[in-house]
């Protein structure tokens, strides 16, 4: 495996945080790195709305100066790409990536995210003109390709690597797929063996056996892990531990345990958003930790009916101090 090292930052484990919209958050991530010193990434921003000085969208980009947080941008304008870079690294970014991955149709449709591997010549000219930009280390996030037809990844990345892309992140998914399906790690190796930096698997990656699996089909140097991460910011620290020692960790997280970073991750959402939004947003945290405990459906019906910050906890009191066992 290759080391991981972006400009003069070698980092120290080969387990990143996947950029989720509305997940990713400074809330989300401080949580995450409780756990230990992982790069994590924004939540997806729109290059139009960062130069548009949007306040929400700069309040996804807070970092809270945290030296291993990457900002990531899409779009599909070279010029649009360019002064989004240059502001992102103005507000603090150490980092930044590309997407050149997402699928949804609102993203698509504007020929940015994973429509991008259908234009390489636009393609390139957003990772060079981004890359040229700004003096931190620039990433990549792609998929294998649009479609089966046209798996395209190892010509990206070539691309890529010769514009100053520092490291390539690759969902072993084609656009087409979505999210349905399972993830074909082993079409990664393609990308690992056309580049010489670093190269991170990502797409169903939720525990420490499907990482190994991962690695060991993709020949990649790291991976990167989203969806597996919700309502369980310490699988992180498992899956990083098994990576360096080949063993699953024997002392699953006790309730009480779950039960304190659950809170903890709901204290420093009061303390990011306002009353109103926390609430709002606890609704969709709070069901992720409640994932696999005891009467977990019914607590989903009154996780949906929160309105005040007492109704919060006392919920989360509910799921993981009542009576009952783990399903």
């Amino acid at each position: 495996m290759k080391k991981l090292i972006l400009g003069t930052t070698e980092l120290k484990s080969r387990v990143i945080l996947a950029p989720m919209a509305g997940v990713t958050d400074l809330p989300f991530r401080k949580i995450v790195r409780e756990f230990g010193d992982f790069l994590m990434f924004s939540e997806m921003v729109a290059s139009q709305a960062v130069i548009r000085n949007v306040t929400r969208t700069h309040k996804m980009m807070d970092n809270a100066d945290d030296p291993l947080t990457s900002v990531q941008i899409v779009g599909a304008e070279p010029a649009v790409m360019t002064d989004a870079a240059k502001l992102s690294y103005d507000l603090g970014a150490k980092f930044l990536d590309i997407n050149m991955g997402c699928p949804v149709k609102k993203i698509v449709k504007s020929d940015a995210g994973s429509a991008l591997m259908k234009n390489e010549k636009l393609a390139a000219e957003i990772i060079e003109a981004v890359v040229n930009a700004v003096p931190i280390p620039v990433t990549l996030k792609m998929r294998l390709g649009w479609d089966f037809e046209h798996k395209n990844a190892p010509t990206i990345a070539r691309i890529a690597e010769n514009a100053g892309i520092q490291m390539i992140t690759v969902h072993g998914r084609t656009r087409s797929q979505l999210y349905s399906g399972t993830a074909n790690w082993a079409d990664i190796r393609a990308v690992k063996e056309a580049v010489n930096i670093p190269v991170i698997a990502n797409g169903d990656i939720i525990d420490e056996i499907t990482a190994g699996q991962a690695l060991e089909e993709s020949q990649a140097d790291g991976v990167m892990i989203g969806r597996g991460a919700l309502g369980k910011p310490w699988i992180l620290r498992d899956v990083d531990e098994f990576i360096r020692s080949s063993k699953v960790s024997s002392e699953p997280m006790t309730r009480q345990q779950k039960y304190e970073i659950a809170k903890r991750h709901l204290e420093y959402m009061l303390g990011f958003y306002n009353e109103q939004t926390a609430i709002k947003l606890a609704r969709k945290v709070l069901s992720y930790y409640c994932y696999g405990t005891f009467n977990a459906s019914k607590y989903r019906q009154e996780i949906n009916s929160i309105t005040t910050i007492s109704a919060m906890f006392s919920i989360l009191t509910k799921i993981f101090q009542s009576d009952g066992s783990d399903t």
